[in-house]
């Protein structure tokens, strides 16, 4: 029997309330966890991936180094760029206009219990979704994400990931570069992850992406990854 994911399209939404919404899920979820454990009961708990877009914004993880911020947060601020730090983990990194933004909120439980093989899956999802695009995609060796050119001087990340896990709930995701702003990338070391470029699928197709055909995909290949039915 397939595992059940509810799948919310949130649109364009700002950082900070699709943050408090990952949390309020992640929340109950773990709550219910603790209500079972204590009272030998079954109550369900549910899954959930959230796509969204968002307004510019500069996000640090909880092992982020400072100095991998290379603007100011005032000169930020003056072009409309917000930044957090938050609970995931990772370095730092952009999100904004023109990048699908996945959060899964995931009982591992109906899956299975391993970050490592989890963050495999994620990749993968990505990896087969930018080759129904054309584009080949691979794994970095000790740097979690996904790449193009990775064993050549003209290495570059097109898609970053950073996650939060508690008794086995995750949080937090991935950020698919589609027709994203480049250039706000020079306001960090993406990733901490120092001499290798980003990159977007617009960039290395020379076109403007359907960022509605890509979600398409990415729902798909989430499905078949993790065998899972996701409803609207």
């Amino acid at each position: 029997m397939k595992k059940e994911i509810q799948l919310r399209d949130l649109g364009f939404l700002d950082y900070q309330t699709v943050w408090d919404l990952q949390h309020d899920l992640f929340q109950q979820t773990i709550d219910t966890k603790i209500y079972n454990r204590r009272n030998q009961t079954t109550k369900p708990t549910q899954n959930y991936l959230l796509l969204v877009e968002h307004a510019p914004v500069i996000t640090l993880g909880k092992s982020g180094l400072a100095d991998h911020l290379l603007t100011s947060k005032a000169e930020l601020e003056s072009q409309g760029i917000s930044f957090f730090k938050i609970d995931r983990g990772g370095d730092i990194t952009y999100h904004g206009p023109g990048q699908i933004v996945g959060y899964p909120i995931l009982d591992l439980d109906h899956f299975f219990t391993d970050i490592h093989k989890y963050l495999r899956f994620l990749e993968q999802v990505i990896i087969d979704t930018l080759a129904d695009f054309d584009i080949e995609a691979t794994r970095s060796k000790g740097e979690t994400g996904v790449w193009l050119d990775i064993d050549t001087p003209f290495a570059r990340k097109i898609c970053a990931m950073g996650i939060r896990a508690s008794r086995w709930v995750t949080m937090h995701g991935f950020s698919l570069n589609i027709n994203t702003d480049l250039t706000h990338f020079t306001h960090i070391v993406p990733c901490g992850i120092h001499g290798k470029q980003v990159t977007s699928m617009a960039s290395e197709l020379n076109t403007v992406v359907s960022i509605e055909e890509v979600k398409k995909r990415i729902i798909y290949h989430f499905q078949k990854q993790f065998e899972a039915t996701l409803t609207k």
